[in-house]
């Protein structure tokens, strides 16, 4: 059975929503830029030592849950990127490429504060925003993501549900 438009669309922002986190943006790139990550004592909070050990964490389950990250007590390579992970990574560096090119969301910011505002902006639509910032192309990307790897989108969204059930009954 086929979900309805806008269902989808919901279901896709959750997923954005998610893909935004600044830490799991930032372990992802890290293991792709720099490999994967060893056991070697202090690598993991030695490659993030700006993030807390509770931002860390959270982006590891995150990524694993997703199937982005593939950890192994055992191996040499504590973490490393499964094929959907390697995918997010070009997604990330797609997004920030075509964010630099338009200096958005200015000239002077992160590559993950490019990476989040300009997936902010897809998750509005493709035609969203300024008409001269062009969006569909970091949408279409994206899109093309999570149609790919149905999981990513799928478990986002159950995470999402979760997270805010859970905040939800914080409030009550």
């Amino acid at each position: 059975m086929n979900r309805s438009r806008p269902e989808n669309l919901l279901h896709e922002r959750r997923a954005i929503r998610t893909l935004t986190l600044p830490s799991l943006i930032r372990l992802i790139t890290e293991i792709d830029d720099n490999g994967p990550i060893s056991h070697q004592k202090g690598s993991l909070q030695g490659a993030f030592g700006d993030l807390t050990p509770g931002q860390l964490r959270h982006a590891i389950d995150i990524a694993r849950d997703l199937g982005l990250v593939h950890a192994d007590e055992q191996a040499p390579d504590r973490y490393r990127l499964t094929a959907s992970g390697e995918d997010l990574a070009e997604v990330y560096d797609t997004v920030a490429r075509w964010a630099r090119a338009r200096h958005f969301p200015d000239t002077t910011v992160d590559f993950v504060t490019r990476v989040q505002h300009t997936l902010q902006l897809t998750s509005r639509g493709p035609q969203a925003g300024v008409s001269s910032l062009e969006p569909s192309a970091p949408h279409h990307v994206v899109t093309e993501f999570l149609q790919a790897h149905p999981r990513v989108l799928n478990r986002a969204c159950i995470g999402s549900s979760h997270e805010e059930a859970l905040g939800a009954g914080r409030a009550a």
